[in-house]
């Protein structure tokens, strides 16, 4: 009798750890997340090694505004994620680096760029990006905790 309680107790565990697993998988892949910063493109508003909490739904709902800072896919390579700020939306008439020629943001892509522009491969370099690479919306930096602050306007 003492093995089969055991073995209860065993299991019961095990369903409350995938139950708590599931809702931690979901909550990461359609609410929100924390990212972890690299590269200077975003310098001086964020720092290399800066932890990021973003939130997914704004994207998903596409209701990005101009001064969003977002995380994407490289248009590059898809295998990298990318911290940029959203510059323009559909419509807006916006300046690329090559050739030197205005170029209209295409309706379901957004225009990125880094805040670092000497130092930033952005969408000037490739220009309009399509809105179903962006994976989610800075809300704030959590990391370091001296550096903690809102990053949206609202």
């Amino acid at each position: 009798m003492p093995f089969f309680k055991f073995i209860g107790k065993t299991f019961g565990f095990m369903g409350y750890c995938f139950q708590y697993a599931c809702i931690t998988h979901c909550t990461f892949e359609y609410i929100g997340d924390f990212v972890m910063c690299s590269g200077p493109s975003m310098e001086p508003t964020l720092e290399t090694n800066n932890i990021l909490l973003t939130e997914h739904i704004t994207p998903r709902l596409q209701r990005l505004r101009r001064g969003d800072i977002v995380i994407a896919r490289s248009p590059h390579n898809p295998s990298q994620n990318i911290c940029k700020r959203v510059t323009g939306l559909p419509g807006d008439k916006m300046r690329g680096q090559f050739p030197r020629r205005s170029q209209v943001v295409p309706r379901g892509h957004v225009w990125l760029e880094g805040d670092n522009a000497s130092n930033s491969s952005d969408s000037r370099v490739y220009g309009p990006v399509p809105q179903g690479l962006i994976r989610s919306r800075v809300l704030c930096r959590v990391w370091p905790l001296d550096k903690m602050a809102s990053l949206t306007d609202s």
